[in-house]
């Protein structure tokens, strides 16, 4: 969860790069992983200057500002998601050891670092905070002056092998004042080459101002860098190499674009993400032909069952998929939540296909699934819209959604993304099964390539949902009903709403209704529901009005979100978004955005930030 960054660049080129903007503009990139504490630690003039502080980023610049750090050419910087500790000044990172001459900065969660503690005190060493990375910082520096004989590449490697959990560490020492070194278990971290300059960061985003050419770090490794080299090596010390990758975006694209928040601006760029997840997808005949999956096509074409591994909005864009996918292809498809797959003992053998769908790639529940997943023979799938990160570099195939940077917290155009690049596997497998012909095929793909107008013309109306938003402004509670694939997008549009604006929602299955939940209408409680399209299957329709009369005749203040056409629903709605009309398995493309744009709206009113919602970070990294 932790923003990582890490720099070196040689003395001459302080000018241009000091090690302190680079870091302090990486922080500022990386805040969205954590913004509980923000610290860096420079070395220069033969020793560690280290700035820490509790809050946001801003408070750590104020500090600098009122206590100035010395010009370098090399440091690490950190932005903390608190796990062992609150987030205090004594537990923000860097951790000194060695007499302050050792600064160690890290991500995860060290699982025997009490085992350690105790170890490391019973040798004398003393403890300043509650965090498990002190731990580690003791320990590397006792390796330095042991074993290590004053090598940090080899202290790390000695103290890393001691380690149990999820954990990348950055560390500087005043004694190498050439090399930043860096591990990684379990724990996202990425190599930045530049010219006379390296760099780390646990994203891209750490150094995307600096250089657009990058490096994979793999599981278990250690890396060096200096001015001219990057050096990798296994924890067991033979050496290693990277897998080099260039960066397809820029600086520009994780900036707001003159909106009041990268989440507003994530919402109006998801057009374009829905356009760039279908670019490139089919063929010269109009085939579809996902090159990315690396399976070969008659394993995919013999699977018996898929399973859909995800967390949070990933897991209400698998809900949706889980429609589409077993209408086009008959396989049966479950969606687990990460976290608990691997512990129910699940049913899973080589016929299976396992697809974890995370934006980050990063996200720790569900890369355990995945190797447990792997472990037991299946077949693995990543959706992902993050370039090199781990879930897709070890799962057997992968597809990229290309949707660019998402900054703000809760997620938006990824989530259109994944659901655009699930249903583009389903289409696939259909194709390859022969459950779907070649001109369905096409027409379903003509409806999907018309999906980014018709988000654009929602989003150029807005002004309805946001109007509606800043009236609810003082709402306590808010309930979203959905039937069908309108189901998982009524438990989005209330996940946005717990997200961001921090009031009690809940999302159901309209036919749930009177089965209990019912129980919570009273008057005046807002109900958000998700309208089937009137030319869909099964009458769903005129269920779902039925459900509106029947929350409407019990005091509620009823919201549709229905299609363009859709009269029958006036009559029982204070309020109707209308979106404009598609195929039904495509319409939480559609229905899902008022929702976005209200949710946003709302907490904007109350005064949050959007962007960093309280106690969340973008990437869970750890279990």
């Amino acid at each position: 969860m932790c923003g990582i960054v890490g720099y070196i660049g040689l003395p001459e080129k302080s000018a241009e790069h000091q090690a302190l903007d680079v870091l302090l503009e990486g922080l500022r990139r990386l805040e969205y992983r954590g913004y509980d504490s923000a610290g860096v630690a420079t070395v220069t003039g033969g020793r560690v200057e280290a700035r820490k502080k509790s809050g946001k980023l801003v408070n750590l610049i104020n500090e600098i500002e009122e206590s100035p750090v010395a010009p370098a050419s090399l440091g690490i910087g950190h932005t903390r998601w608190a796990t062992h500790g609150g987030p205090t000044d004594q537990n923000a990172h860097p951790h000194l050891a060695d007499e302050a001459k050792l600064a160690v900065i890290h991500n995860g969660i060290i699982e025997n670092f009490a085992e350690l503690k105790e170890k490391l005190r019973a040798e004398g060493h003393t403890f300043e905070s509650q965090t498990d990375t002190e731990v580690a910082a003791k320990l590397i520096g006792r390796c330095f002056t042991g074993d290590a004989e004053g090598d940090l590449t080899e202290a790390m490697r000695l103290a890393s092998n001691e380690l149990e959990g999820a954990f990348t560490l950055l560390a500087v020492h005043a004694d190498q004042p050439d090399r930043v070194v860096a591990s990684r278990r379990n724990s996202p971290l990425v190599i930045g080459l530049g010219e006379g300059e390296n760099f780390l960061g646990s994203d891209v985003s750490g150094f995307i101002d600096f250089t657009r050419e990058a490096v994979e770090l793999e599981q278990d490794q250690i890396v060096t860098i200096t001015t001219g080299d990057v050096t990798i090596i296994n924890f067991d010390g033979s050496s290693a190499e990277g897998k080099r990758f260039h960066i397809d975006w820029d600086a520009s694209a994780a900036e707001k674009g003159g909106y009041d928040s990268f989440m507003e601006k994530e919402i109006n760029e998801q057009p374009k993400a829905v356009e760039e997840t279908l670019l490139g997808r089919t063929d010269a005949e109009g085939r579809l032909a996902l090159d990315e999956l690396r399976i070969d096509p008659e394993e995919l074409k013999n699977t018996s069952k898929i399973i859909v591994l995800a967390c949070g909005t990933a897991a209400y864009a698998g809900q949706v998929a889980k429609y589409a996918i077993e209408h086009w292809t008959r396989i049966p498809v479950e969606v687990e939540l990460a976290h608990e797959f691997r512990y129910r003992d699940p049913i899973i053998d080589e016929t299976t296909l396992v697809v974890s769908i995370s934006q980050s790639g990063e996200t720790m529940d569900t890369l355990m699934a995945v190797r447990y997943a792997k472990e037991q023979g299946a077949r693995t799938l990543a959706i992902c819209n993050t370039n090199g990160s781990t879930i897709p570099r070890e799962s057997d195939a992968v597809l990229y959604l290309h949707a660019g940077p998402e900054i703000a917290v809760a997620s938006t155009k990824a989530f259109l993304a994944m659901v655009t690049a699930s249903y583009l596997l389903g289409l696939y497998l259909g194709q390859l099964r022969g459950q779907l012909f070649t001109g369905q095929i096409k027409d379903i793909l003509a409806d999907l390539h018309s999906i980014p107008s018709k988000i654009q013309s929602i989003l150029d109306n807005a002004d309805q949902i946001k109007d509606l938003a800043r009236r609810m402004a003082d709402t306590p509670s808010v309930l979203f009903l959905g039937r069908h694939v309108g189901f998982p997008v009524a438990m989005e549009g209330a996940l946005k709403l717990k997200e961001l604006a921090y009031i009690h929602a809940e999302g159901f299955a309209a036919g749930e209704l009177k089965h209990g939940p019912i129980a919570l209408i009273e008057e005046g409680q807002p109900v958000f529901v998700v309208v089937p399209s009137p030319h869909g299957r099964h009458s769903l329709h005129s269920k779902v009005v039925s459900n509106i009369q029947e929350v409407r005749a019990r005091g509620a203040k009823t919201i549709t979100v229905a299609e363009d056409g859709d009269d029958a629903v006036r009559e029982f709605s204070e309020t109707v978004f209308h979106v404009p009309e598609t195929q039904p398995l495509l319409m939480p493309l559609l229905t899902t955005v008022p929702l976005q744009i209200f949710a946003c709206a709302l907490a904007a009113e109350k005064g949050y930030d959007v962007d960093q919602p309280r106690n969340l970070a973008k990437s869970v990294t750890v279990e």
